[in-house]
């Protein structure tokens, strides 16, 4: 047969329909083939537009795949409408708005096609009659899609490839349904599958999506889809996306290397996932938002986060139930939020989390069932009010903290243990609440059970041991513990029962009742917590406090200062005042201690501040004065939730005295988004109000700057009672500082070296690198260094050449900036 011609071998019973017969077009032979017929195409290029209306077959040199070529120059290069059978041919197509291979009606069959196109399409598969079986075709489309089905189309797609499209690898849209078993699709720029619209579907079945620019797999707008044994990894955007109304199944798959959320749902769309791997994704491997959005999830397993987000997110109502799951080697590993959302939990494991294994705020809720929670920061979380749920059978171990359970939050904990905790078993705190049913502590290296705050807690049948500091630490009234028990191996030992049956604990104003008795039971007691003041070292801190007049003193010795020396007096007297007339039956008026210091650096705001802490407790507002100074690093933790108990843990050590923040302006950067450097001044907020008697709070950093982080809260300005501006210092201040520092130091200034230094400081640029004080400080020790320098080189320096500082012992002035 010559090249380029088609040999058309006819079938049918009668003797003259077996001929054959050669034509030099294949327009030419189809125009006299009919079913059943034969069209053997010899290699070449075909620049021909083909449509098989009847049930032909479509063949190539067996072996010679791409020696044929049907390549026109515009429209749809072969167009099946009957049941025809296709195969080992190369199809080019160049239209931008048509496919390179069209299918409108049939069950045709398509085997080992090479589709190269730069078309609207490769394949098309378009209406209800359209049923193709399509096997080992490969498609590569760099301007469009590489697979669409539409308009009610379907088939079946056997190990097929996709191995570029410049749009969706795989479209399925208009109620069409195709079913894909073992294909690949990869190095697509859109999604590799895309599935949408009411009444659209897809099945897939040992399918691999890779490589992709965009998502993986998209499902939306109330279509469906199902994939089992399939694979999904290496995309730059989601793995799998859900969106309004999208019900999607995953059976046995992995998704895996995920730059953002493995899987995304939203718009009251459904996944049900069984035997499902998530593993590497840079967000969250679950993240599931919106009412009537939910995922149900069985045997899988989510873990090794590459990024810092919760490996399950689930906010705005939507809904998550995880059975037999395990979840580990995550920054955190469930998050839920939001009134209306829940998460249901049953015999998963939840490990190795590098924050928070189990989160829930602003309303949520969690139910969790013989879960297992091990090697964790926190093990379970409930933030705010109106947010709680049940642990149940639950185990927590090796973690820092058991339960904790903050803001008015009210979760149910029954039958739950918590083993080794590095701190509290479990922790109450900033009026949460909870009810606590036969829950267990073992060998804790803080307390079992940590209430603070007045926490409304009920305890009932629980029990604590080998915790190092004691099985129950209740500070203040508010708990209220039955038939509770515990040993006594802690440092601060549980206390025997009264001869009247009740906890000695119940003298602090707690109610309690009779702890279980048998030979084995130790009668235990919530013992009250210490107030600062009888701890120890507040003792002794106390024992050796210096009165009000020498702390006073001090500050006036201060160089400067001169109009902040008058505002802390003036607060100074309002209180002493206020405090005699409270002791002559008068009213006091009420003073805000908090206080916002500005001014530029080396100003003296923490030596200020630390003062004010020590004339605060010699006149008995604060219990030990001492400062606790912090910044935004100390406050602001990485994740969600985190930044709120920093807040909480720097402002409990600064309980009884002053708690400075410097720069606190950075807790509210101008272009913050979602920093959450605004929970930590929310968190502080509210610490303020409710413990506005235990600690004073100083907020320190550059004027304008603090201007505008007093503004970020509508609680911040309120809370302070003053701002105390810091002026810079003045050549002759700076002089005296450096005057101080020699006499303390024992050097003297040599003639002529304080007219040097007053010049000096004079000439030195006062940029954002000026430093006040410790300029001075640092031009003292510079002149220190060249005075050693000098004098080393003399074999008996006298007691003048040892002291004597001169103005060549200064240092070079710094450019400007």
């Amino acid at each position: 047969m010559a090249q380029g011609t088609v040999q058309v071998t006819h079938g049918g019973a009668s003797r003259w329909r077996r001929r054959s017969g050669e034509y030099p077009t294949l327009t030419a032979a189809l125009a006299v083939a009919g079913d059943g017929d034969v069209l053997s195409i010899s290699p070449g290029t075909y620049r021909e537009n083909l449509v098989l209306h009847h049930a032909v077959t479509l063949r190539g040199p067996e072996g010679g795949l791409g020696s044929v070529r049907i390549a026109p120059l515009d429209g749809v290069a072969l167009t099946v409408r009957a049941s025809a059978v296709v195969q080992d041919l190369h199809l080019e197509g160049q239209d931008r708005a048509a496919p390179a291979l069209l299918v409108e009606d049939g069950s045709p069959e398509l085997t080992d096609l090479r589709v190269s196109t730069r078309s609207a399409a490769g394949i098309e598969v378009r209406g209800s009659g359209a049923r193709p079986l399509v096997r080992r075709c490969t498609v590569e489309n760099p301007t469009g899609v590489g697979i669409a089905v539409l308009d009610g189309g379907g088939g079946v797609f056997e190990e097929c490839e996709v191995v570029a499209a410049g749009q969706t690898g795989i479209s399925v849209r208009g109620g069409g349904r195709p079913r894909l078993e073992r294909c690949r699709i990869h190095h697509s720029a859109g999604a590799g599958i895309g599935v949408t619209g009411e009444g659209s579907g897809l099945e897939a079945l040992g399918c691999e999506v890779y490589e992709i620019k965009g998502t993986g797999v998209q499902v939306a707008a109330r279509a469906t889809a199902r994939l089992t044994d399939c694979a999904v990894h290496r995309t730059t955007a989601d793995g799998v996306t859900l969106d309004t109304d999208a019900v999607l199944t995953l059976v046995g798959c992995d998704i895996h290397d995920i730059p953002e959320n493995a899987v995304d749902l939203r718009s009251r769309s459904v996944l049900t996932l069984s035997r499902t791997t998530v593993r590497r994704f840079g967000r969250n491997g679950l993240s599931v938002w919106d009412p009537g959005t939910r995922v149900d999830a069985e045997s899988c397993e989510i873990h090794d986060s590459t990024g810092d987000y919760p490996a399950v997110w689930i906010s705005d109502g939507a809904a998550a139930s995880l059975a037999n799951c395990r979840v580990h080697d995550v920054p955190d590993a469930l998050f839920v939020l939001d009134r209306g959302s829940r998460v249901d939990v049953v015999d998963s494991d939840l490990s190795q989390v590098r924050n928070t294994a189990v989160s829930v705020s602003d309303g949520a809720t969690a139910q969790l069932d013989d879960c297992r929670i091990r090697e964790a920061a926190t093990g379970a979380w409930f933030r705010d009010h109106g947010s709680g749920g049940t642990l149940a059978n639950c185990t927590i171990d090796a973690v820092q903290t058991g339960v904790i359970v903050t803001k008015g939050a009210d979760p149910t904990l029954e039958r739950c243990t918590v083993t080794s905790p590095a701190e509290a078993g479990f922790y109450v705190s900033a009026g949460g609440r909870g009810t606590f049913t036969a829950c267990r502590v073992t060998g804790s290296s803080g307390f079992g059970f940590h209430v603070i705050d007045g926490c409304r807690t009920a305890l009932s049948r629980c029990h604590t041991e080998r915790c190092a500091r004691g099985g129950y630490e209740f500070a203040e009234d508010g708990p209220v513990a039955e038939d509770c028990t515990g040993d006594a191996s802690g440092s601060r030992a549980a206390a025997q029962a009264t001869p009247g049956g009740e906890f000695a604990g119940a003298r602090a104003g707690i109610r309690t009742v009779t702890a279980a008795q048998g030979p084995a039971a130790q009668q235990a007691s919530p013992v009250p917590a210490a107030r600062p003041a009888d701890l120890p070292e507040a003792a002794g801190a106390a024992a050796d406090a210096r009165g009000s007049g020498e702390v006073l003193g001090q500050l006036d010795a201060l160089v400067g200062l001169d109009s902040v020396k008058r505002e802390v007096r003036a607060l100074t007297d309002m209180i002493e005042v206020g405090r005699r007339r409270q002791q002559a039956g008068l009213k006091a008026a009420s003073v805000r201690r908090h206080l916002v210091f500005t001014g530029s650096p080396g100003t003296g705001k923490t030596t200020v501040a630390r003062l004010y802490g020590e004339i605060l407790a010699s006149l008995g507002v604060l219990e030990r004065g001492h400062l606790v100074e912090v910044s935004r690093v100390d406050l602001v933790g990485e994740h969600i939730g985190s930044t709120a108990i920093r807040t909480q843990e720097a402002f409990e050590r600064a309980r009884g005295g002053v708690l400075f923040i410097d720069e606190a302006y950075a807790l509210a950067p101008e272009d913050s988004g979602r920093d959450f450097g605004r929970e930590a001044i929310d968190t502080l907020v509210k610490l303020m109000e409710d413990h506005r008697d235990a600690v004073v709070v100083i907020v320190a950093g550059y004027t304008a700057e603090m201007d505008r982080f007093l503004t970020v809260n509508p609680g911040v300005a309120s809370r302070f009672s003053r701002t105390i501006t810091f002026r810079d210092y003045g050549p002759e201040e700076l002089l005296r500082i450096v005057e101080q520092q020699a006499e303390e130091h024992e050097y003297r200034l040599g003639e002529g070296t304080s007219e040097a230094l007053l010049a000096y400081f004079t000439e030195l640029p006062k940029g954002p690198a000026f430093g006040n004080g410790r300029t001075a400080r640092q031009t003292f020790e510079s002149m220190v260094e060249r005075h050693a320098g000098r004098v080393a080189q003399l074999s008996e320096p006298s007691t003048d050449e040892l002291t004597l500082l001169f103005p060549a012992d200064l240092p070079a002035l710094p450019a400007p900036c």
